[in-house]
């Protein structure tokens, strides 16, 4: 059951005032739209958004500007170093704040505006006033050529003059109203620039229920003073890091929180560090750089652990730039890295990131530490994406196999704004309840939604209030089959009770990819157009001629449905010209002249093994043994993505052949399996578990629709003519 404080946070997760939202908006685009003529709307971001961040600095600090522009000069004029300096304006700002915040400049909006002539050398001065990690926000926005631009075009006092009539101030536009904010902006100018699926923005819903999901059955993060850790590898614009600090606070004021988070680009960057640096945060733990490593900035929380981490990775975005970097931390250091369990395709690196999360676990509780939960959400790519032995089906098989899988939520398609795909939410702990262990629970939330009434790009769907509170409910109801009533049809509203539960075991998620042998048969002939097939083998490699030789001094009428036999004459043949051929001449003979025949004998060549039919060769999926026969995990290869420990190839050859017994043998009794090549594999069928039956429709109605519809086109062509 959940604490009645996670319950009583649900209640104000979505406290957006929509008529605020929707004038400052409309302003700010107002706005960004006399900017037409030097800047093309995808480049309206460039002025817009340092200027939003610029104009709320300013409505925060507007009261102080004077005193702390009197002791700068006073400072100033004793030669005050710089570190000291910096210290002693941030205590005449405002002494509760622990990460400096201040302008020393004596300008504000209202005053800029004040001098028209003058508004780029003082809108420089104003910003070289900040605090140092305000001016390099601004920096990270390269806003100085912007200003450069504005006032060349004669646009900058006008757009400064209308910033100015924007109230910003935290007292009237709460945090969570910016990042609504910024999330709106930066979306619809993602839209005028028609950026790929890829580059998106996490729904606030979205960053609402996975907060509900990983923080339920958290007793700990209640208790006063408590000392936690939240990361996100991806932060963004920091949205996720916010929504947790604020789900946690409002159940506990007395926490003592620390956010971290890497964003790699620069503007996405500054947008997080000034909502960091406007709530107190510190912002040296928002690290500019690569989470993977590029060559150039890399992991820049190197040997840290966590006790929570939230991400978004982009979807199905390639991680070429960065594959040099973690193959080679893959192959050097192995799980002692943080790709130790295989790298994915190349065209989607979402697998990447979560290893990355999960080698910033805390150790578990067993091994004496706090343990660590990560929830993160992935396009459905990871859940089944590679074959059994490659990179993604082994990172599959990692995770599952030491029990950190502990649930994946299915949500809805058209949920974000610049891609309309379904979405998969995945639960990670080295620290699952005793009920869960060993197991994995899916829920199917891809139904619970509700259409909007004007979309925002992509995003038509929205997954309300109380859409939430159920499917964190599931959740931690933790019940196999748990049903519910949902919407299956958002057109007309149709409702049906539908399954949204299911628990499996960490097994059923694994099986072995066999490969199974069919004899190779063939018939031989010693006949000219045979014979001739012998011109096509290069004479550097193989004895051409004696081959020739040898074959035609053989009866060409017969032919041998037996290669032991055919061999018997073709030594016969060749001792009686005095020709010696090795064993490998005589295959690279009979493979060449011969034909395929199943009405023939097995072409057995080796220590009385029947040579494989690759035409034959096919590939079965046996399914893993329980766990009581199976112990979890099993221990990786010399190489994980592609060879079995031998004890766990010892271990499965009773189950491979039980199952060849069962279902193979029967219908080709001559099949065997080289176990040389079996792999185990795992992948997650979500939607197969879910699965809804649709009848067809009676096909009277389809003939109804196919006829009024006819009639529709008939009226409208009459209407043309």
């Amino acid at each position: 059951m959940l604490r009645d404080k996670q319950k009583s946070s649900r209640r104000g997760q979505f406290p957006l005032n929509i008529q605020q939202h929707k004038k400052l908006t409309d302003e700010i685009w107002e706005i960004a739209k006399r900017l037409r003529g030097p800047y093309r709307p995808p480049q309206y971001r460039l002025v817009m958004l340092p200027m939003v961040v610029l104009r709320r600095l300013d409505c925060l600090l507007e009261d102080t500007v004077d005193r702390v522009h009197a002791k700068y000069v006073r400072l100033k004029a004793v030669s005050t170093p710089e570190p000291a300096m910096v210290r002693m304006l941030a205590r005449v700002a405002d002494p509760t704040r622990k990460q400096p915040l201040y302008n020393t400049s004596k300008f504000t909006f209202d005053r800029l505006t004040a001098d028209a002539e003058n508004i780029a050398p003082n809108l420089v001065a104003y910003i070289n006033g900040f605090s140092p990690i305000a001016r390099a926000i601004f920096e990270k926005f390269n806003f100085s050529e912007q200003i450069e631009k504005l006032d060349a075009s004669n646009r900058l006092f006008n757009i400064v003059r209308q910033m100015a009539t924007l109230d910003l101030h935290p007292d009237r536009v709460d945090n969570l109203q910016m990042g609504y904010l910024f999330e709106h902006l930066v979306m619809r100018f993602n839209e005028q620039a028609n950026e790929e699926a890829g580059d998106h923005f996490t729904p606030r819903e979205v960053i609402e229920l996975m907060a509900n999901l990983v923080y339920t059955g958290e007793q700990d993060v209640y208790k006063p003073g408590i000392y936690r850790t939240i990361y996100d590898p991806t932060c963004g614009t920091g949205g996720m890091l916010s929504a947790s600090e604020r789900f946690i606070r409002e159940g506990n004021k007395a926490a003592n929180l620390a956010l971290f988070g890497q964003e790699y680009n620069d503007e996405s960057w500054a947008i997080c560090c000034s909502d960091m640096l406007i709530k107190d945060e510190d912002t040296d733990n928002i690290v500019l750089g690569d989470t993977l490593g590029d060559g150039k900035t890399k992991d820049g929380f190197e040997g840290k652990r966590f006790h929570y981490m939230l991400a978004n990775p982009p979807f199905g975005v390639d991680w070429k730039d960065q594959k040099a970097v973690v193959e080679k931390e893959h192959k050097t250091l192995g799980f002692n890295g943080r790709f130790g369990a295989g790298t994915p395709d190349i065209d989607d690196g979402s697998l990447l990131f979560l290893q990355h999360m999960i080698s910033k676990m805390h150790p578990s509780p067993e091994d004496g530490g706090d343990g660590s939960k990560i929830v993160v959400v992935f396009n459905g790519s990871p859940l089944f994406s590679g074959g059994a032995g490659g990179g993604p089906s082994s990172i599959r098989r990692w995770i599952i196999e030491n029990d950190w899988l502990d649930a994946i939520i299915g949500l809805p398609d058209q949920l974000f704004y610049n891609t309309g795909i379904y979405t998969y939410v995945w639960m990670v702990t080295n620290r699952k309840l005793p009920e869960r262990r060993g197991k994995v629970q899916l829920i199917d939330g891809t139904l619970f939604a509700e259409r909007m009434e004007k979309s925002l790009n992509n995003k038509r769907h929205r997954i309300t209030e109380d859409q939430i509170a159920r499917l964190t409910r599931i959740y931690g109801n933790y019940r196999d089959g748990e049903k519910a009533e949902v919407v299956v049809n958002k057109k007309t509203g149709e409702r049906k009770t539908h399954t949204v539960s299911r628990i499996f075991k960490n097994h059923e998620f694994g099986f072995l990819r066999i490969v199974v042998e069919r004899p190779l048969r063939m018939n031989f002939r010693t006949t000219p157009d045979r014979i001739a097939r012998l011109e096509s083998l290069d004479a550097d490699k193989h004895p051409v001629a004696d081959l020739r030789a040898v074959v035609e001094a053989m009866d060409a009428a017969r032919t041998y449905m037996d290669l032991a036999e055919f061999d018997a004459d073709v030594v016969e043949a060749a001792a009686s010209l005095g020709i010696k051929l090795g064993k490998s001449a005589r295959k690279t003979l009979w493979i060449t002249i011969g034909n395929k025949d199943q009405k023939a004998e097995k072409c057995v060549w080796v220590n009385d093994r029947p040579e494989p039919d690759p035409d034959l060769r096919d590939t079965e999926n046996v399914p893993l043994p329980d766990g009581s026969e199976l112990p979890l995990p099993m221990p990786f290869g010399p190489d994980p993505q592609n060879k079995l420990n031998g004890e766990v190839v010892e271990l499965m050859t009773p189950v491979i052949d039980a199952y060849m017994a069962a279902e193979v043998l029967p219908h080709v009794p001559d099949a065997w399996v080289d176990y040389s090549k079996t792999k185990i594999g795992y992948e997650i069928p979500f939607n197969r578990h879910f699965y809804i039956y649709q009848p067809p429709r009676e096909l009277g109605v389809i003939e109804d629709e196919i006829e009024t519809l006819e009639g529709e086109i008939a009226a409208l062509l009459k209407g043309l003519v």
